[in-house]
């Protein structure tokens, strides 16, 4: 037979241990539970937007004339740059 042997005050000391973990847990759970709705206030006031998931981007596809334009245009800045840079050095 297996006799178990308690010091006194050992299993209250657990006991209200306990009740204090779980009153610390309950602050805790407010705390959490009042930002919480705050974030959701927040949410509600940015409109439906944000309960959305987000939607894939499409990739703008620029034709190959509109790449050749852009490119013709960026070679002539830098060769006007690069006179400028000749003409202050020379």
């Amino acid at each position: 037979m297996v006799v178990y042997r308690f010091h006194p005050g050992g299993f209250m000391d657990i006991l209200s241990a306990v009740k204090r973990e779980e009153k610390k847990l309950e602050k805790q759970l407010g705390k959490l539970q009042h930002k919480l709705t705050g974030v959701r206030a927040a949410a509600k006031a940015l409109g439906d937007s944000t309960s959305k998931e987000l939607k894939v981007v499409k990739k703008r596809v620029m034709s190959a004339a509109a790449r050749a334009k852009i490119g013709k245009a960026a070679k002539k800045r830098w060769a006007k740059f690069r006179a400028l840079a000749k003409k202050v050095a020379g």
